[in-house]
């Protein structure tokens, strides 16, 4: 694993402001955010407060109107290629073509990060065993579940054994048993390449048991910081508190998000 005080993202400033018909409005105002390398850090907030902005922005797949950000020591404006090629994201909604099978999809995906045939063979196998692929492999992408598409996105993020792996709510549409599963497989993945995990979630007990440091942003900002347990006590008066009522004081919210995930049907 990489040495615990290498930073892995670093952003000071960020911001993105988007044009409407009222005029400019903030989406995300003047974040600073680090994350040390091999860390998983749980990215929460209410819906609308600039969570998959950031994502997209450290995703190069949208331009910050502010500020400066470097991912895997690359600079987010000067070498967004080099961001992409060290970096996986998950995002809410897949792109995967509905018309192709599982299989064909994750070799493209493994050929246009330069695997060599042999090699992007082997990653099919490894990374559709992990995920519970293995059987579906010859199944039209548009035939999958909700679940299962939800699975094929991770498969496709982790193809290159990327340094930083970005989560857009990774777990929605999972079964209770396929979200333990990849609770053990992020696990994993951090302990054995080293790769630093963002991930949002409204499944707050899924935050408070993978992530080591939480960051709260509320309307573009950064409002709140931790570990699960020091948010918990500072906010919620006890470390051993429910961080949906820590949430709910950082916030000031009277709705707060999912406490656990539903079961899928």
């Amino acid at each position: 694993m990489d040495a615990p005080d290498r930073l892995s993202i670093s952003a000071t400033g960020l911001t993105r402001a988007f044009r409407t018909g009222r005029g400019p409005v903030e989406a995300v105002r003047g974040i600073d955010l680090t994350v040390r390398a091999g860390e998983i850090l749980g990215l929460l907030g209410p819906n609308g407060a600039g969570k998959t902005t950031t994502l997209r922005m450290l995703t190069t797949l949208l331009s910050p109107t502010g500020g400066t950000a470097t991912v895997a020591g690359h600079d987010l404006a000067r070498d967004p290629a080099g961001v992409r090629r060290r970096t996986g994201y998950v995002a809410q909604s897949g792109g995967v073509d509905p018309t192709v099978s599982v299989r064909e999809e994750l070799l493209t995906q493994a050929r246009l990060y330069r695997l060599r045939k042999a090699e992007a063979a082997a990653r099919l196998e490894e990374l559709t065993l992990d995920l519970g692929l293995t059987g579906l492999l010859d199944r039209p992408c548009g035939a999958l579940s909700g679940g299962q598409r939800r699975r094929l996105d991770l498969a496709m993020a982790l193809t290159h054994r990327p340094e930083v792996l970005f989560l857009d709510e990774p777990t929605t549409g999972l079964d209770p048993g396929s979200r333990a599963d990849l609770w053990d497989l992020l696990r994993r993945v951090r302990a054995e390449w080293g790769t630093t995990v963002v991930l949002t979630t409204h499944y707050l007990d899924e935050a408070d048991a993978l992530a080591d440091r939480l960051v709260v942003v509320d309307r573009g900002a950064v409002v709140a910081e931790g570990t699960p347990a020091a948010l918990k006590a500072r906010h919620a008066g006890s470390p051993d508190a429910s961080l949906q009522d820590a949430f709910l004081a950082i916030t000031g919210r009277t709705a707060a998000p999912r406490e656990s995930a539903p079961v899928a049907v």
